[in-house]
């Protein structure tokens, strides 16, 4: 059997904090034997192996009658209830503090949860560089604990290698200066280190690595930290269960709000109370609308409760910076359920705070965003299909300090969205498109309209002129003047008349026939 949990307290609703506190149950026999199962199948991702051993967890199991139990000597072992799995049990070695509740049927011990398995992934073998080997190493040889942290941990458990990989650790960040300048290592960027975090360059890789904090003080945007050894006080702070987990470099994946379980079922939920997590940072709340479109499967599966504390903090968003919120807001266009997401944004009231227009069209967003889909659009390409003016972009761009390539791609899409369209004659419906990249002459004038074309659902003509190339129109000043002609303003005007024969012709005209014509006139 894979992996087993005891279920939450009894009588304990989904809002009850005592919800977040496990119920684990001695059976006989296993005081003495195991905290286990015996080895079979894991449940969960491919990669992930058996629950550890009390042995592997750093000790023999804790129960009525063990050492170090209430009440303890040797031997001695509940009865399972009727019904109940013997097998089913917790590691109880990594589990403190706790303490007992009496029953008629035996002792239950209420117990917050620390959940630890071991993972065996492919992509966690592939993060051993040389690099990574060197740095557990120096924090071995000092006896400082270092862990892999949050979404590097939550990619690993899906099947996917991390791109950026977060380290945490037990040591202060003048340990870690200390024994980095002790074994010669560069250390890069040092503004981190007031909150905790030393970045260190290895085998020509950079390695960030954080010490466990406790947030003391928290405004909404910043936290004053103090510094801990203790895990689960790191893992507290954190936003979302799928976020909070640690993993050890010999595969021990510790997990203390049911991470683990949440990605399995793929349930986004805040660690602990939504409003105080949001109150902390309200950017939590894109956030939270990000995973949701990354993790679960369909929409609407929301925790009222957690929507209740987004739309009664919604305006603390009002204080971030636009370059935070365009980072969460670009990840959530991008993302599953966008047309859901979107329009819980507006809602719950979530819209006017972070630079969205009062008077959006969702009814088009909801168009576009189905004629994109398949299509990686650009954030901006769905994102104008919110705006009803230009002026609507100007205002975004105003509160998101958005890039000035994105800026121009929302005004062009808004402006031709509606008058740059395929002709009528079905023989050339792409000629209108290529015409106004001939014209416009700039850069970046084919990729802009890639997105008008997935902005008006035409996958067709998109893919048709993803193959095209623009030809050179083959005439130029020079040549002009070689003909005869010495007046700038003819020539500027010759030349534009040159240019509307050669795309009459579908551009196939050569240069010695549009010079003749020149030459006859």
């Amino acid at each position: 059997m894979g992996p087993s949990r005891a279920g939450p307290v009894r009588g304990a609703s989904p809002r009850d904090p005592r919800a977040g506190w496990l119920v684990g149950r001695l059976t006989w026999g296993q005081a003495s034997r195991s905290c286990w199962p015996s080895p079979g199948p894991a449940a969960g991702p491919r990669g992930l192996a058996e629950p550890l051993s009390p042995a592997a967890c750093g000790g023999a199991a804790l129960g009525p009658g063990a050492a170090g139990f209430p009440g303890g000597g040797a031997g001695g072992a509940v009865p399972p209830r009727a019904g109940e799995d013997a097998g089913a049990f917790l590691m109880l070695r990594c589990l403190h503090p706790w303490w007992l509740s009496g029953g008629g049927a035996g002792l239950r011990l209420l117990q917050r949860h620390l959940f630890t398995m071991k993972v065996q992934s492919p992509e966690f073998q592939s993060l051993f560089t040389e690099g990574l080997r060197s740095l557990t190493e120096l924090f071995a040889k000092e006896n400082h604990e270092l862990r892999i942290a949050g979404g590097a941990v939550r990619d690993l458990l899906t099947g996917v290698k991390p791109q950026d990989v977060d380290f945490a650790t037990t040591a202060t960040p003048e340990q870690m200066k200390g024994l980095f300048q002790a074994a010669g290592v560069r250390m890069i960027n040092n503004k981190g280190e007031k909150h905790g975090t030393v970045t260190a360059r290895l085998h020509n890789e950079n390695f960030e690595i954080t010490t466990l904090r406790i947030d003391v003080v928290t405004d909404g945007r910043h936290a004053e930290v103090e510094f801990t050894t203790d895990w689960q006080r790191d893992a507290e702070r954190r936003d979302l269960t799928v976020n909070s987990m640690f993993l050890g470099f010999d595969g021990t994946l510790y997990d203390y709000f049911n991470g683990y379980e949440d990605l399995k079922n793929k349930k986004v939920r805040f660690v602990g109370h939504a409003k105080k997590r949001i109150q902390e940072d309200y950017l939590r709340i894109l956030r939270y609308f990000r995973f949701y479109g990354r993790i679960v499967d369909a929409p609407g599966d929301h925790d009222p409760e957690t929507l209740e504390a987004i739309a009664e903090n919604a305006k603390g968003l009002g204080g971030i910076s636009g370059e935070r919120i365009w980072v969460e807001l670009k990840k959530i266009l991008v993302g599953n359920h966008v047309s859901h997401l979107v329009h819980l944004i507006y809602d719950l009231d979530v819209a006017p705070y972070i630079g969205l227009p009062a008077n959006a069209s969702l009814g088009e967003f909801d168009k576009v965003s189905k004629n994109v889909e398949g299509f990686s659009p650009k954030p901006m390409t769905l994102l104008a299909s919110l705006f009803k003016v230009q002026d609507d972009v100007t205002k975004l761009d105003l509160r998101l300090k958005i890039s000035k390539e994105e800026k121009n791609l929302g005004l062009f899409l808004v402006k031709y969205r509606n008058d740059l369209t395929k002709a009528s004659d079905s023989s050339e419906p792409l000629k209108p498109y290529q015409d106004f990249i001939i014209d416009s002459r700039e850069p970046d004038a084919a990729a802009r309209v890639w997105e008008l074309l997935k902005y008006q659902g035409q996958p067709g003509l998109l893919r048709e002129l993803q193959r095209w190339s623009a030809p050179a129109f083959p005439v130029s000043g020079h040549d002009l003047r070689k003909a005869g002609v010495s007046s700038g303003k003819e020539i500027g005007a010759l030349l534009q008349q040159l240019r509307d024969q050669w795309k009459k012709s579908g551009y196939r005209m050569e240069k010695d026939e549009l010079l003749s014509r020149v030459k006859k006139s």
